[in-house]
């Protein structure tokens, strides 16, 4: 709570303060000065919205870990199509996607498995080299087990900073994650999907070289 209140209140507190002034009417304010504090006004806005709505996701998937998901997901075409999305936004020239042509089947939450996987790729594309693309692997061995390879070519993260990535509001670069318009929640949630669907989350990274993000989901008959 004293978290997600600190993280509330530094963009509340803008807005307040750009208000404030555009409403004093013994400051006059010039209609170029004015288009800018609305513009940092609507971006602080968006700020909050993103974090209040990953909070919400957060608490949902945390009250939901012990309920297995029982409905069977194509998760090839899951991939495709979240990847499909993140090009058109980002240029299709920053994914390259390998996706088997047969389904790739395991029991889960599509809307919750929809979010890992972009959540996983907006990091890659925020983190990574913007001339080099963001590789999205999807694997399935004969057993049914299923592997989720998201990897970007970027600055990576110093070893200290990769047992913590996955606690809540922990940000290995905290000034470039909020200039991102990250919320600090991203691979918290990501982790308690994980868990949701008895996975396993793994993180490597390389200062210099780049970040691997993988995704191992055991066989659905396998799940308990």
């Amino acid at each position: 709570v004293a978290n997600a209140s600190h993280e509330l209140r530094t963009p509340l507190a803008a807005i307040i303060g750009y208000v404030e002034t555009l409403t004093d009417a013994g400051t006059p304010v010039d209609q170029a000065t004015t288009a800018k504090f609305l513009q940092t006004v609507l971006r602080e806005a968006r700020r909050m919205q993103a974090l209040v709505t990953d909070l919400m996701s957060l608490s949902q998937v945390e009250a939901e870990k012990h309920d297995v998901p029982t409905t069977e997901i194509d998760l090839g075409a899951l991939v495709r199509q979240v990847a499909g999305e993140a090009a058109a936004l980002a240029g299709k020239e920053r994914l390259a996607v390998e996706v088997p042509e047969g389904p790739a089947l395991l029991h889960g939450e599509r809307t919750q498995l929809e979010q890992l996987v972009r959540n996983l790729i907006d990091n890659a594309l925020k983190y990574g080299d913007p001339a080099q693309p963001v590789a999205v692997a999807l694997a399935a061995d004969g057993d049914g087990a299923i592997s989720l390879r998201v990897s970007d070519r970027g600055a990576g993260i110093a070893p200290e900073h990769l047992p913590h990535l996955t606690r809540r509001f922990y940000r290995a670069d905290p000034g470039r994650s909020r200039a991102s318009g990250g919320t600090g929640l991203g691979l918290a949630i990501v982790k308690h999907i994980v868990e949701r669907h008895r996975g396993r989350l793994d993180i490597a990274s390389t200062p210099g070289v780049g970040t691997t993000v993988t995704v191992n989901f055991r066989p659905a008959r396998g799940m308990s």
